[in-house]
């Protein structure tokens, strides 16, 4: 963290609660926000998925002719690195380009950041465009994307959560808005010093492929209800974290394994209720001082 440390105010943010929070999912299955996704090939499928069980709409488009018009109807627009070619790239900088002049949110979402200078380079193009409303990735993504000497292990991270802060923060600083650093505890930080942390979620949710990619669409989904980007990213996490507890929990119970925790993590999506999230989240909210 170039050698500054950090350290939690013990001051509350009086802005924010469970009942905030759950307002924000109801908003989501009550409006089901339109979200225009160009992501990778590999979750695709699970990511709509995802966002249909949660009550958002979702739209998978990266056609150079489309992609400028589909970016105008929709509410929200969520990048996803994972499977790169250049004609994806050029896709997103389209869309980026178009949601930037609409005043739509972006979730910028770096898988494999800092695996190849490919990778890099197709970040620092996109960086170059707009400024996303949110990034969300793990310890190392977020701190290659920060421009940290950090090399990271294919799409998995090769750096905690807590190892990335400072990285965060000053990405955060950069773009002006909002940053997640995810892993066993979410960290959400944002331009503004806001800082959250959410310890929820279970371990069956790394072995399932596009739970992470799937948290940034749903950053898009409550980005698009919710004008404040640190909150909205804070419900989407917090709302995945206790989906994945729950799904688990409930699996388990039936003897079950991975395969069913996938199916089950779409369930709960759509049936959580407000005292199971409520009763569930673990959520600390400070300050960041450098």
């Amino acid at each position: 963290m170039g050698g500054k440390s950090c350290c939690l105010v013990k001051k509350m943010i009086p802005d924010i609660s469970a009942a905030d929070l759950w307002s924000d999912i109801l908003a989501v299955r009550e409006r089901s926000p339109l979200v225009h996704s160009i992501t990778n090939l590999v979750v695709m499928n699970f990511n709509a998925n995802v966002l249909l069980a949660a009550g958002a709409s979702p739209v998978m488009a990266h056609a150079h002719e489309e992609v400028r018009e589909m970016v105008g109807i929709a509410q929200a627009l969520v990048l996803n690195i994972g499977t790169l070619d250049p004609y994806w790239v050029d896709s997103m900088k389209l869309a980026l380009a178009a949601a930037a002049q609409c005043g739509i949110p972006t979730v910028l979402d770096p898988v494999g950041a800092g695996a190849t200078p490919y990778r890099n380079q197709a970040l620092e193009a996109l960086l170059t465009i707009a400024s996303p409303t949110v990034i969300r990735g793990n310890g190392s993504e977020i701190m290659s994307t920060a421009g940290a000497a950090i090399k990271t292990r294919g799409v998995d991270s090769s750096a905690a959560a807590h190892d990335a802060l400072g990285a965060a923060y000053a990405l955060a600083g950069r773009t002006g808005g909002t940053v997640c650093v995810s892993g066993a505890v979410d960290h959400i930080l944002d331009a503004n010093q806001r800082w959250a942390r959410l310890s929820n979620g279970h371990a069956w949710m790394t072995r399932i492929t596009g739970v992470g990619c799937s948290a940034s669409a749903l950053v898009g989904a409550f980005c698009a209800i919710q004008p404040d980007a640190w909150r909205a990213t804070t419900a989407a996490m917090a709302f995945l974290g206790v989906v994945g507890e729950v799904a688990a929990g409930k699996v388990q119970a039936r003897g079950l394994g991975v395969g069913s925790m996938a199916v089950g993590l779409l369930d709960e999506l759509q049936l959580l209720d407000q005292s199971t999230f409520e009763s569930r989240l673990k959520l600390d909210l400070a300050t960041w001082q450098d």
